[in-house]
């Protein structure tokens, strides 16, 4: 392709090109755009990356393009692709296309367009004299960024001719904001002069339109104030900070108008205009901006306070101004300040003298601020809440400017409240009682006396004021001074006023208090409302006890009475009075206070009436007991036992008191009573009093036998009986006990312990009774319980008695027992019995074996012994015929001939006859073996005959048989002549050949017997 190119450019591009675009992928695109670069061949360039251009994003290869396509002349093709194209380098780009200065700056203003290079492009036009350019940019692609261009312009120095021109020209679609602002930064403004008054004139609102025209009027002082005031669009902020640094006042205008309180605030402090400032805080009555001004850390503060006291709000005539501003200072914690302002404005004569709040504010302000100047307000001030301002006054302790005011106002009742509370001078506080004369001022003056303890002189000042209504009180601080009889003065005047039952009780208690009982008894007689009960229980908890029993005789109380007179102790009288109460607490009363003076007459009496009362009988019982009156208490009890009412509780009770002091007669009286006794009480007083025979008796009758036996078996010196245990024993539900009952025998009654064992034979555990006996060695103990319950078969009771066999070497007995019984260690046993000296114990041996299987153990032990009749029966009972066999070779090695025949005989069964013929042949005993020879050819003999007999009836029995099969079908034919040909029947479908002869359903005709399947009858087997 290099070739190609130096041979001939132009005549072999087109191919270079091809083969470029052919081999782009193996050659590379950068390779290939260096080859056509490296010949300046745009054209070729142009052609090789047209093709390449819609499929890549590389901004090099968009930019090489855009470079070719411009110096090949294709401006159409750059004015598309940098309108389209999103991958070109904008800068690069930028650059390439100034310095190129095409004819066509489309391409120019696309890219700065998109990439934001207005000021650029506006300047690269303007230079290049290319206006029209800049015309249709403005007008027809983007009247948006007309501010940028005006901006450059100016900048470049453009004519204002051209510069207006071109604002007219698109004077709608201009963004007005931008615009302003780009004049206003090079102070250009006036320039905009006539496009915004053609905007104005058109009817627009837009902010910033007027805020560019208030501004150039403003910098023209053409009537600024007439704009600023008048002019409802601009926007104030805005405004007034244009005017912050031209005129300060101007500015002021403007933030009044929008109410911008910061900014106002700023610019008045900066230049000192204070008094524009109070003006405008007090007619703007909003307590944030107060709040803002009158802050500590606001350095003018004080300046603006000044104004606002000199000049604000004494040119105001508003009543809300002055009211904003007052609760301003009050907000912002200027006690001192405000008094200043309220001075000026309620003490110099202005409209707002006798304004009432504001004399209240003053003086409230000044009682917290400057309390030297409240008595001067108060007396130069009248028109003021004097109620309100004087407890103001007191809560500031005040009082002396309190009492003042009070008095003004004539409240008497808060004066007076003034000096005792506060002033704390009665004294003071009586003359000035004395001096008005009101009663409600001596009713302050008498519970102001009350509190200090002024007792006598609280009263005579409530009679002074004739007031009844405190009587509770009076009545409390007279009993806490005992100034009775002043009291008595004091609830006659209540009784003239009231009919309380307080006030007529309280009369009654100081009667009593001082003694008047003569006046008590003819008050009662009179007309009341006292509650005598009450009163008659108070003067008891005194122990005005007289007066007490003339005011229960009154109401007839006869249970208070009782324990008045009690009190008194008039004890007859007290009896008396309870039997008319018949009250159950009455009788207790009067019962203990008996028992406490030691009348135990009438405490009996008392006591009889109590104790028929279940709940109260123990009462009494412990009262009594408690003061060692033990005696007493039971003839009291003994005494019950025959009322009416007795009950269960006073049996009780009485054995309780027997177990406890007269134990001779409790187990009298259980047995007498025991229906009528809780047995459970008295068994916890049993046991605790340790009276074991009748506590045994007790949980007897109560079905406890356990517990019966267990405290036998504790206490047995004392409860135990032989009859009454086992009865007990056989009774309990507690398993354990019996064996518990086992050892308390063994230890204590070993001589009935076979007796006692009998008696539980059937619920004891025999095995656990023989380790019982077998660990404390006391086996032979119990033997005779044990062969009684030997037949059990229970293995612990017979190795035990077995044990006890072998030791006293009563071999029959132990022969009995392993016959009978066979549930032991058999085997255990034979082994210590074969060693045995006596040889019925070896015998006894030798058999357990035998019973055991263990045929050969058995066998050599008989033969050991020489017990060769044992041997036999051992062999002949194993059916060994190996043991047996044995036993005959063994029989003629030790020559013994007459054994060798018996055991022929005995084992018969079991020796094969080939076997003895050739032993007793080889050993020449013959004639030994005759009688089994004998026995057997008889044996024989006897069942070939008897086979031979059974051949001969098997064959007659089917002989018999066949004749009664041919009889039978003989007769069957003789009738059948006699019935209807049978045609056969139709075949049925998919079945071929005749069908079976059968009588129909596949059976056999009537009354003929099914035939064999080879048409004979069953014949018998030989």
């Amino acid at each position: 392709m290099k070739d190609l190119l130096l041979v001939n450019l132009r005549g072999n591009l087109q191919i270079v090109v091809q083969a470029a675009k052919e081999y782009c992928e193996q050659l590379g695109v950068d390779a290939c755009i260096k080859l056509f670069e490296q010949f300046k061949s745009y054209e070729g360039l142009y052609f090789f990356l047209g093709s390449y251009l819609s499929s890549s994003e590389d901004p090099d290869i968009h930019f090489k393009y855009i470079e070719a396509a411009a110096r090949t002349g294709q401006i159409k093709e750059v004015e598309r692709v940098t309108r389209e194209s999103n991958f070109y380098d904008a800068e690069k780009t930028k650059n390439f296309l100034m310095e190129a200065k095409l004819p066509d700056a489309r391409p120019l203003i696309n890219v700065c367009d998109r990439f934001g290079f207005v000021p650029d492009l506006t300047h690269y036009l303007y230079t290049n004299n290319m206006l029209r350019y800049i015309e249709g940019y403005v007008q027809k692609v983007n009247p948006g960024n007309a501010p940028l261009v005006v901006g450059q312009l100016l900048d470049d120095e453009c004519p204002e001719d051209f510069i207006k021109g071109l604002i007219l020209s698109v004077r709608s679609l201009l963004p007005v904001e931008p615009l302003v602002d780009e004049c206003e930064k090079r102070n250009r403004l006036r320039l905009l002069t006539q496009f915004l008054e053609h905007l104005v004139s058109e009817g627009s609102q837009d902010v910033h339109v007027h805020n560019a025209l208030g501004k150039i009027i403003i910098d023209s002082n053409n009537n600024p104030e007439h704009f600023l005031t008048t002019n409802p669009f601009y926007d104030s902020r805005v405004v007034g900070k244009y005017c912050e640094k031209r005129d300060p006042t101007l500015a002021v205008v403007a933030y009044r108008r929008g109410q911008c309180d910061d900014e106002l605030i700023n610019v008045t402090n900066k230049n000192s205009l204070f008094k524009l400032q109070a003006r405008y805080v007090v007619e703007r009555m909003d307590g944030d901006l107060w709040d803002k001004v009158l802050q500590p850390e606001n350095e003018y503060r004080r300046q603006l306070i000044d104004q606002v006291v000199s000049t604000a709000l004494p040119e105001s005539k508003s009543p809300e101004q002055v009211s904003a501003a007052v609760k301003a200072f009050m907000t912002a914690d200027l006690p001192h300040e405000l008094i200043e302002l309220l001075e000026k404005i309620v003490l110099q004569n202005s409209a707002f003298s006798g304004n009432f709040n504001l004399q209240n504010l003053l003086i409230l302000t000044a009682i917290k601020a400057d309390p030297s100047r409240v008595m001067d307000y108060v007396n130069r001030l009248d028109n003021f809440d004097g109620p309100a301002v004087g407890e103001v006054a007191v809560e500031a302790q005040l009082y002396e400017e309190a009492f003042a005011i009070f008095k003004k106002f004539n409240l008497n009742v808060q004066a007076v409240d003034v000096l005792l509370d506060n002033i704390r001078s009665i004294e003071r506080a009586e003359e000035f009682a004395f001096r008005v004369e009101e009663d409600a001022v001596w009713s302050q003056v008498a519970k102001a006396q009350l509190r200090e303890g002024l007792v006598s002189e609280a009263i005579e000042s409530f009679i002074r004021a004739d007031d009844a209504a405190h009587f509770l009180d009076v009545i409390r601080a007279a009993e806490e001074a005992n100034v009775y009889n002043d009291l008595v003065k004091y609830l006659l005047m209540v009784r003239q006023k009231a009919r309380e039952p307080k006030v007529d009780g309280e009369l009654i208690f100081a009667y009593a208090k001082i003694d008047r009982l003569s006046d008590i008894e003819e008050f009662i007689l009179m007309p009341n409302v006292a509650n005598l009960q009450n009163v008659g229980d108070r003067l008891f908890e005194e122990e005005l006890y007289e007066a007490a029993k003339i005011i229960y005789a009154f109401i007839s109380n006869w249970a208070k009475l009782a324990v008045t007179l009690v009190k008194l102790k008039q004890f007859q009288g007290a009896v008396d009075a309870a039997r008319k109460a018949n009250s159950a607490k009455t009788w207790k009363e009067v019962c203990f206070a008996c028992v406490d003076a030691e009348e135990f007459r009438l405490a009996q009496i008392c006591g009889l009436n109590i104790i028929v009362q279940v709940d109260d009988l123990e009462e009494v019982s412990e009262y009594y007991q408690n003061r060692g009156c033990f005696s007493e208490l039971i003839a009291l009890m003994e005494s019950g036992l025959g009322l009416e009412r007795a009950h269960m509780g006073i049996f009780t009770e009485l054995g309780v008191l027997y177990a406890r002091y007269r134990s001779e007669k409790l187990m009298e009286h259980i047995k007498l009573f025991s229906t009528r006794l809780n047995i459970p009480k008295l068994i916890r007083a049993c046991d605790e009093q340790q009276h074991w025979k009748e506590l045994t008796y007790l949980y007897i009758q109560y079905d406890e036998f356990d517990n019966a036996a267990t405290t036998i078996m504790n206490h047995s010196p004392d409860a135990w009986d032989h009859m009454q245990f086992k009865d007990v024993c056989v009774k309990v539900a507690n398993v354990e006990l019996y064996y518990k009952a086992v050892h308390f025998y063994l230890q204590e009654h070993p001589d009935l312990i076979n007796d006692m064992l009998n008696v539980l034979a059937l619920r004891l555990d025999h095995t656990r009774v023989v380790d019982i006996m077998r660990k404390a060695g006391q086996l032979h103990l119990v033997k005779p319980y044990m062969v009684a319950v030997q037949s059990n078969n229970v293995s612990a009771v017979n190795e035990a008695l077995n044990e006890l066999y072998v030791e006293e070497e009563d071999y029959e007995r132990l022969r009995e027992s392993v016959d009978m019984h066979d549930n032991f260690d058999q085997i255990c046993l034979a082994q210590k019995l074969e060693k045995h000296e006596l040889l019925e114990m070896r015998r006894i041996a030798a058999y357990i074996y035998k019973k055991a299987g263990r045929w050969k153990q058995s066998i050599a032990l008989s033969k050991k012994d020489n017990m060769y009749k044992d041997c036999m029966e051992t062999c002949s009972q194993s059916g060994d015929r190996e043991l047996s066999e044995d036993l005959l070779v063994y029989f003629i090695e030790q020559g013994k001939k007459e054994c060798f025949a018996s055991c022929l005989f005995i084992c018969y069964d079991l020796i094969r006859p080939d076997v003895a013929l050739e032993l007793a042949w080889m050993n020449n005993m013959m004639d030994f073996a005759f009688p089994y020879l004998l026995q057997f050819i008889r044996e024989y003999t006897s069942k070939v005959d008897d086979l031979v007999k059974d051949k001969i009836e098997s064959q007659k029995e089917e002989r018999a048989k066949e004749k009664e099969e041919k009889d039978l079908v003989a007769q069957q034919n003789m009738y059948a002549q006699l019935l209807p040909l049978a045609l056969p029947a139709p075949p049925m479908p998919g079945m071929g050949g005749p069908p079976p002869p059968m009588g129909g359903m596949g059976m056999p005709p009537m009354g003929m017997p099914p035939m064999p399947a080879f048409g004979m009858p069953p014949m018998g087997s030989y």
